[in-house]
C-alpha cells in the first residue's frame, strides 16, 4: 500500500462503519427481494473481488471462457467497460467472430479479452443485465461469465468465485473509505469458492496461510490457488519472442492496478530493465504522455520499451520509434481448481 493510500485510509476510517452499513443494507435488499435479480435462461459464472485494486479478474475470466470454449459451449463475457468512451446501453465489443470497437471506445480490458478469445463474445454496458440478455438472445450464447461482478448482485449467477491476490490479499482489513474492502467481510458467505491468485515461490507461504484463515472463518467454501507467469514476449508488430530474445535493457511502464507486480515479474523472468514507469491503472495513454515516457526511455539508454499485454491493446503500430513489446502470461490453476470446474461444466451441461 502506498503512503498516500495509507493517509487516506486513516482519515477515511471514522466513515467505514457508515459505509459498511449501506452496504450490509444493500445486500440485504437483493437477498430479500427488495431489489430485483434477474435470472437468465442460461447459466452465470461471476468472476470478482472484495478488494479494490487488481486480483487478477481478468486471467481468470480468459481462463473459464477458453475452458467453456473447449467443451464446445458459447460463452459470453459480460464488463462494465470501465473506462471506455461509448455511452450505448448496450456495447458488443467483439461477437466471437469479429471486433467492432478499440480500447478508446470498450475500455482496455474488454477489448484485450476480445482481440485474445476469438470465438468468445465480449459486451460491456452499466445496466449488466442489458448486455447479459442481448448476448443469449441476440448472440445465442448459452453461458455467461460476468467480470468484475461479485457486488452485482442484480443479475442472479450460479457459480460466484472471489478473488484474493497473492500479493495483497485483504489489504488492511478495513472497509472503504478506511480500507481496501468494497464490503464487509460477512458478505464472502454469498460466494461458492476463493481463488487466491499469482502464486509465486515468495508468496506461497503466505497464500497458504492466508487460505486457512478463510477456511476456519467460511469452512463452506472451497479454495483454491493460480499461479501466473511470463511465458514469452510479443513485438508491437506482432511478432513472438522467447523472453532471451528480447533486446536490453527495456524501459517498462504500465496502467494496472498493482504495477509492482509487473516490475517483480521483469525481475524474476531476469528482464533488465533502465527505468519503470507505473501509470493510474486503465490510464489514457496521451500523446503527450506517450511522448515523455519515449524521452525517458532513451534518456535511460533502453533498447526498447516493455509494457503490459492490457497495455499493449492500447497502442497503435507506429505509437512508438523504439521496438515496444508486452508480456505474454499465463495463468496455471492447481489441479483441483480444474476438477472443481470440469465438474461443474459436466454438471451445469450433462452430456445428452
Amino acid at each position: 500500500m502506498s503512503q498516500n493510500s495509507s493517509a487516506l485510509y486513516f482519515l477515511g476510517r471514522p466513515f467505514s462503519p457508515i459505509y459498511s452499513a449501506i452496504m450490509r443494507l444493500r445486500e440485504s435488499f437483493y437477498l430479500n427481494g427488495v431489489k430485483k435479480r434477474h435470472k437468465l435462461d442460461v447459466p452465470v459464472i461471476s468472476v470478482g473481488n472484495l478488494t479494490m485494486g487488481g486480483t487478477g479478474k481478468t486471467p481468470m475470466v480468459a481462463l473459464l471462457a477458453s475452458a467453456l470454449l473447449a467443451k464446445n459451449l458459447k460463452p459470453a463475457i459480460i464488463s462494465r467497460g470501465y473506462g471506455g468512451a461509448t455511452g450505448e446501453k448496450v456495447n458488443v465489443v467483439s461477437d466471437g467472430d469479429r471486433i467492432f470497437m478499440d480500447a478508446r471506445v470498450a475500455g482496455d480490458e474488454p477489448c484485450f479479452l476480445a482481440k485474445n478469445l476469438p470465438g468468445v463474445a465480449v459486451l460491456t454496458g452499466v445496466v449488466r443485465i442489458l448486455p447479459c440478455r442481448y448476448a443469449v438472445e441476440k448472440l445465442g450464447c448459452n453461458v455467461l461469465i460476468l467480470d468484475d461482478g461479485f457486488q452485482h448482485m442484480a443479475v442472479a449467477r450460479d457459480l460466484d468465485l472471489v478473488l484474493f491476490s497473492a500479493a495483497s490479499l485483504a489489504g488492511n482489513s478495513r472497509v472503504f473509505p478506511g480500507g481496501d474492502l468494497r464490503e464487509p467481510v460477512n458478505a464472502l458467505k454469498r460466494c461458492n469458492a476463493f481463488v487466491i491468485t499469482g502464486v509465486t515461490d515468495t508468496l506461497k507461504l503466505r497464500a497458504r496461510k492466508f487460505g486457512e484463515l478463510l477456511k476456519n472463518k467460511f469452512p463452506d467454501k472451497q479454495i483454491f490457488f493460480t499461479a501466473y507467469g511470463a511465458t514469452a514476449a510479443r513485438s508491437l508488430a506482432g511478432g513472438k519472442l522467447n523472453l532471451p530474445e528480447l533486446p536490453a535493457p527495456l524501459y517498462a511502464f504500465c496502467g494496472i492496478a498493482q504495477p509492482e507486480l509487473f516490475e517483480n515479474s521483469l525481475m524474476e523472468n531476469n528482464i533488465p530493465i533502465s527505468g519503470f514507469k507505473p501509470l493510474k491503472d486503465h490510464q489514457v495513454l496521451t500523446p503527450s504522455l506517450i511522448k515523455s515516457m519515449e524521452q525517458q526511455a532513451r534518456n535511460s539508454g533502453a533498447k526498447g520499451i516493455m509494457t503490459t499485454e492490457k497495455d499493449m491493446i492500447k497502442l497503435q503500430k507506429n505509437t512508438f520509434s523504439l521496438p515496444c513489446f508486452s508480456l505474454r502470461m499465463k495463468v496455471t490453476p492447481d489441479t483441483a481448481f480444474e476438477t472443481f470446474f470440469r465438474d461443474w461444466i459436466t454438471t451445469t451441461f450433462p452430456p445428452s
